[in-house]
């Protein structure tokens, strides 16, 4: 065993893939004295057992830039340290047998022309060509990824673990972490049987033991280990050995060539939780027993894709677990719980694809001291406090796992773990016809059911059956009054003789305008980037109210308590719980609240952007004069114990104009028509204030520092390489959703990053980033001639950089 050192700058835990890759990239980074501990030896989790296949597409353009890296990573690492890797580009090979998977992969395809991705759309025929071995009698299509392919896990870890040591990364095996040590919410090392280490940085990549390495310093890691079998054949002749990677996600089932034979295995709707009470000491190497039962429907499904698998011998049934997560996607960065100390870990069975990329983007983060790119879909800062319980996430993940092959419907819900938050209003709006969505736990009204309609989502690539109702909703926010019940926003205080001075520096917009006021401001990390998208109400010198979405409330909580500076007296406290949200929007809003309060609710005496406290139904609520729909409105923050008088007030007093109840996809009509932007997919860590046209926030003209200045300044002296526009799609038949190619002259120059239908302007809309390398000019974007790729296809569209709908235009030109 090599020595144990007493002082590290970093130190990784587990030996896996993840571990590994992090070790190479961090060495890489410049750092100097890191040990990586294994408790028993390398690859000897879940790594040894993997499938190997490796696929690139994501829906995220950042996710999928991580997995490139891993295969541009694979084919160089044999060079580089003379280690094999098994790494072989032969392809991936998706498979259709029904015609809405076909449209799936066809949106598919378009998302990766978006990225970069090749790609190409096959008949079955073709698709046969390229693998002659299945039967296609049911196949509707197929697309091929030519640049993806396969590998050997645990060759790959050994090439990984020995660039790292090359690069003077210390592995230590059989030397087991059994405590943290933390001090002052900061993880300062580690304790092991062999003696303590302290560090600058702990990385926890220790897979299915993550979640136990991270209560240790007292951070939620949400995993459940998720029995995961697949079969190996003895070889079969006349098989070829170039057959790209197979997924029949119909079937449920995934085909990888190995040495003259096949892996075959899939995804089962019903699967089996493992290690429920916790991992057993020394599972290392070690398999679950084989569950021919549970498998034999799979079994059924490769039989009928795969005639010759009848004769062939059957190597082993291997069944070995694997940690997953509550939305199917990896888990990296920063513990927003403890400073220091990073996870990566929860790969979903695609940890070979991913430890690449992510080994790459954990270790950046870890050296530059935020992460490198918008890496949302992954930051383990996009779970909350539903997360710590583990009776949710196995729930939670059990149904995300049964889906992985399932088609990923638009605005799919899930269904487990549900009525865990619910508002005050939740049974009274239930009884209304309300259909709820889940966001962080919360039970959210998507839209309400009328007369002969049933409160149920039924799914589909067409017009939902919804359209109607949310068309309602919509259109009487825009002429008469609506009231949305968003008790879920997250809710903070910033308290303290210094909260003035700490906003000034963590905002973009101008935090010192007197009590009574609102802001509509940007948070940016160094690069400039949006962090946080928010308001802030002043309602008294030292008491700043920051209201932000449901799903960013440990991201922003935690982004926002870490910048403020040392020594200032500036408190951050999270009253989310303390009050419900209604938001009563619509031309007759002002009316409405009127009959109900005795304060003065006039243009004059409440203007935009204006807070106060105001008396409804004999309680005191908070009212922030502010929309995201584009028409007149409040948000009443109520306390919540007073939210069901004050909803009865405002319905009766409303009755006389027309209102109703509406939900959240009215919601992102109303705010497509008016150009106001989503965070975490319009705008996010890697886009500017300057790009996403939204530097009139910006408080520029005043001479103050604040994060991310210096770097919109430099951006300011130079043309912008992309910018933020609308395109419309009269076409009623097409459906925008987001991430559909934008070709300007036939030029791939971006792709949508939301999209869906607005009501009033009767046409699709979307909004993206138009990139050019020289620099966006407006007058260049607009002279362009526009189209979008929609599931493979072409169609005109305009371009805008104005909002698509305006009170005072009605509607211009789509």
């Amino acid at each position: 065993m090599t020595a144990l050192p007493t002082h590290a700058r970093a130190v990784i835990i587990g030996g896996g893939i993840i571990g590994c890759s992090t070790a190479y990239h961090l060495a890489r980074c410049g750092w100097r004295d890191i040990v990586l501990l294994e408790c028993a030896k390398l690859t000897s989790g879940s790594t040894f057992h993997a499938a190997g296949l490796v696929g690139q597409l994501r829906t995220s353009a950042n996710i999928t830039r991580l997995l490139t890296h891993s295969v541009d990573l694979y084919e160089r690492l044999e060079a580089e340290t003379g280690l094999a890797t098994g790494w072989k580009r032969n392809g991936g090979l998706r498979l259709a047998c029904t015609p809405d998977r076909m449209i799936e992969l066809k949106r598919q395809a378009t998302t990766a022309h978006s990225f970069g991705l090749a790609v190409e759309l096959l008949s079955p025929a073709e698709a046969q060509k390229l693998w002659p071995a299945m039967d296609i009698a049911d196949l509707v299509g197929a697309v091929f990824l030519p640049t993806d392919g396969q590998a050997g896990p645990s060759d790959i870890t050994q090439a990984l673990a020995k660039g790292a040591r090359m690069a003077g990364v210390k592995i230590i095996e059989d030397c087991a972490v059994t405590a943290i040590k933390v001090e002052r919410g900061r993880a300062v090392g580690v304790v092991t049987a062999a003696g303590d280490i302290a560090c600058e940085a702990v990385i926890n990549c220790g897979g299915q033991w993550a979640k136990e390495i991270g209560r240790m310093a007292g951070v939620s890691v949400p995993l459940q280990s998720v029995q995961h079998q697949y079969l190996i054949t003895e070889p079969i002749p006349g098989l070829p050995r170039n057959l790209p990677t197979l997924r029949d996600p119909d079937r449920l089932i995934y085909f990888k060539e190995e040495v003259g034979g096949l892996v075959m295995g899939g995804y089962e709707p019903n699967p089996i939780a493992w290690a429920v009470d916790g991992i057993p000491p020394g599972f290392h190497f070690t398999l679950l027993d084989s569950n021919w039962d549970h498998f034999e429907p799979m079994m059924e499904q490769a039989l009928a894709r795969v005639p010759a698998l009848a004769t062939a011998g059957v190597k082993q049934l291997i069944n070995g677990p694997e940690s997953f997560t509550p939305d199917g996607n990896f888990i990296l960065g920063e513990a927003p719980e403890v400073k220091n100390f990073f996870v990566g870990a929860g790969f979903n069975a695609f940890g070979i694809t991913s430890a690449g990329g992510a080994g790459k983007a954990l270790a950046e983060w870890v050296a530059g001291g935020e992460p490198p790119m918008d890496l949302w879909p992954v930051d383990i800062r996009r779970f909350g406090r539903v997360h710590c319980d583990d009776g949710f996430v196995r729930q939670r993940t059990l149904e995300a796992y049964g889906k992985h092959y399932t088609v990923a419907w638009p605005h799919e819900e899930y269904e487990s773990g549900r009525g865990l938050r619910v508002s005050a209003l939740y049974e009274r709006l239930k009884a209304q016809g309300a259909c709820f969505g889940a966001k962080l736990g919360w039970e959210r009204p998507n839209w309400f059911a009328g007369p002969g309609e049933t409160a149920r989502d039924v799914y589909s690539f067409g017009r939902q059956n919804w359209f109607a109702a949310v068309g309602r909703e919509h259109g009487a926010t825009r002429e008469r009054v609506a009231l949305f019940d968003q008790s879920s926003f997250a809710k903070f205080e910033m308290r303290g003789r210094d909260a003035e001075k700490a906003l000034s520096w963590i905002c973009a917009g101008d935090m010192t305008r007197p009590p009574g006021t609102l802001v509509y401001t940007q948070m940016l990390n160094r690069r400039g980037g949006i962090e946080c998208d928010l308001t802030v109400s002043r309602f008294a010198d030292e008491l700043y109210y920051i209201v932000t979405g449901t799903g960013f409330a440990t991201h922003d909580f935690s982004w926002i308590e870490r910048a403020i500076p040392d020594g200032l007296d500036a408190r951050l406290i999270d009253v989310t719980d303390e009050c419900g949200v209604l938001s009563l929007m619509g031309p007759r809003a002002r009316d409405v609240l009127a009959a109900v309060t005795g304060d003065d609710v006039s243009n004059a005496s409440f203007p935009f952007a204006a807070c106060r406290e105001i008396s409804i139904a004999g309680g005191r609520v908070r009212a922030l004069r502010v929309t995201y729909v584009g028409e007149l409105g409040w948000e009443l923050h109520i306390p919540a114990g007073a939210m069901l008088a004050v909803y009865d007030a405002l319905m009766a007093a409303g009755r006389a104009h027309g209102i109703v109840n509406a939900g959240y996809r009215a919601i992102e009509s109303l705010r497509l028509e008016k150009a106001y932007r989503a965070w975490g997919g319009d705008i996010g860590p890697d886009y500017t204030p300057l790009e996403a046209g939204l530097g009139w926030a910006v408080k520029f003209r005043k001479n103050v520092p604040f994060i991310g200045r210096e770097a919109l300044e430099a951006q300011r002296a130079k043309p912008l390489p992309r910018r933020f526009a609308g395109f419309t799609v009269a076409d009623p038949a097409i459906m925008l959703l987001g991430r559909e190619t934008i070709y300007r002259d036939g030029e791939r120059v971006g792709w949508l990053s939301s999209g869906g239908w607005g009501y009033t302007v009767e046409a699709n809309i979307g909004y993206g980033y138009v990139r050019r390398a020289d620099g966006v000019a407006e007058d260049w974007l607009l002279s362009g001639r526009y189209e979008l790729e929609v599931a493979s296809v072409r169609v005109p569209a305009n371009v805008h950089l104005q909002p698509i709908y305006d009170p005072k235009m009605e509607r211009i030109k789509v």
